[in-house]
């Protein structure tokens, strides 16, 4: 079996919300929606407080609770492990986003564009109007995977066939691959590193990891 993941190492991660940016551009969503985001966390106390950067998204998870709660069946869950919104189906009630615990969705009210009135080039290219009342969350980019997949390339190594925010990232701080295959990289991190996910006590297991 396939099951798409990401590593993201803690100590390479400089806070610059490239990735950031990248999925917004990418995807068009609006101001105040981020399908994926960097937080400035400090831990401690003074004086012995430690800071890092944290990048957040959709975890992918093997027991999605937002998909348990959906009235409609619009949350699904592939069998490589990419869970993603089937936009005909949804009537945003946001049930999703209230069961996820990692905050990863985002109810799009209203098209709005960053400057005013007039939106700049970016936006214009992408359509967010079918999204309009609905949730919306991080794919994975699973639109990029399964291209490169038709086409011969390799998810995570492959740019093709990659995340955006795993290619845009400037410090390399972000790892995609299979996390079954023991050859890939990101398996490999997993194992080399002292590796964690968020929220282990909610039982869902993530398909991201952090390393520090």
């Amino acid at each position: 079996m396939v099951r798409w993941g990401m590593v993201v190492d803690l100590k390479k991660c400089v806070g610059c919300q490239t990735c950031t940016i990248a999925c917004k551009l990418d995807n068009g969503t609006p101001p105040n929606v981020f399908w994926r985001l960097v937080r400035d966390v400090e831990v401690g106390s003074y004086p012995n407080v430690r800071r890092f950067f944290l990048p957040l998204q959709c975890m992918h998870c093997a027991n999605p609770p937002c998909m348990d709660v959906c009235p409609t069946t619009a949350t699904k869950k592939r069998d490589d492990g990419i869970v993603y919104i089937d936009y005909s189906l949804c009537v945003g009630c946001a049930y999703c986003i209230q069961a996820c615990p990692y905050e990863a969705r985002w109810l799009v009210k209203e098209r709005r564009w960053y400057f005013g009135d007039t939106p700049t080039k970016p936006e214009l290219l992408q359509d967010y109007t079918e999204k309009i009342g609905l949730c919306t969350k991080c794919d994975f980019c699973m639109d990029r995977i399964d291209y490169g997949l038709r086409n011969g390339k390799r998810p995570g190594a492959d740019p093709e066939a990659t995340p955006v925010c795993v290619n845009a990232c400037i410090a390399g701080a972000l790892v995609f691959g299979d996390l079954d295959d023991p050859e890939s990289e990101a398996s490999r991190l997993v194992r080399s590193r002292q590796a964690f996910k968020l929220l282990p006590e909610m039982g869902t297991d993530p398909s991201v990891y952090y390393l520090w």
